[in-house]
């Protein structure tokens, strides 16, 4: 990569645009500020600032593997379980390992889609906002729930959910029959949220409650039966 192509990365970081209207407004209160005082235009550019930062949206260099499932989002690994598939997708009682990663108002919030296939299911619930770090927060709280079917017909399944803070999941235009590319953006959550991702029983877990995940980059689970290191790629999405 040349010089100006690295600068160009890392200074020019895209915005998603579903973020250019707040910060366009952010940038027009801190100007009315500044025009109040010097004081009140500093609190301004801070908000102009974290708003900036805020709707940041990387690109990424995401693992492609027919056998792997990626994280969805960036954060802190923050609870692992068994659980059956959301109800609202009526698939019944079959058990999945589901992992949780809570986002805080720091994170990336961009939303990345955890393996290839064919969009099967989607639904969106509005709901409560409880804090979303709590487990209850995937049965009561605003979330939008996706199941994308692979190339072997398994279902991998995983929701946004809105926290404390967020009051607002963006969804892109991703709908049912649609398909996507592992680790491709597909929405975003505003101000704090979580990510759960549905991995069948027959995958092996490589993360730990605990650790950090970045979406779109981190390798969540493996079946090792189709996984192998030899033939992983990379995508830059």
């Amino acid at each position: 990569m040349s010089l100006i192509a690295t600068i160009k990365e890392v200074v020019f970081i895209p915005i998603h645009p579903k973020g250019k209207v707040i910060i366009a407004v952010a940038a027009l209160i801190c100007v009315l500020l500044f025009m109040l005082s010097q004081t009140t235009g500093f609190i301004g550019l801070v908000l102009l600032g974290f708003c900036t930062f805020f709707f940041r949206n990387p690109n990424r260099t995401c693992p492609q593997s027919e056998g792997a499932i990626l994280a969805t989002g960036d954060g802190v690994i923050s609870n692992i379980s068994r659980s059956t598939a959301p109800k609202e997708l009526e698939m019944g009682d079959a058990e999945y390992n589901k992992i949780s990663i809570f986002l805080n108002v720091f994170n990336v919030h961009v939303n990345r889609v955890p393996v290839a296939g064919k969009i099967v299911k989607q639904h969106y619930i509005a709901g409560k906002f409880l804090n979303a770090s709590l487990d209850k927060a995937s049965e009561y709280n605003e979330r939008n729930i996706m199941a994308v079917e692979n190339s072997a017909g398994e279902t991998i399944i995983f929701t946004q959910i809105a926290g404390f803070v967020a009051r607002r999941i963006i969804v892109s235009e991703k709908k049912i029959g649609d398909f996507v590319e592992q680790g491709e953006r597909y929405g975003i959550i505003r101000f704090g949220s979580r990510c759960d991702i549905y991995v069948p029983l027959h995958y092996d877990l490589l993360v730990t409650k605990g650790q950090i995940a970045i979406g779109g980059e981190t390798i969540l689970a493996v079946n090792k039966e189709k996984f192998s290191l030899e033939d992983l790629n990379w995508k830059k999405l």
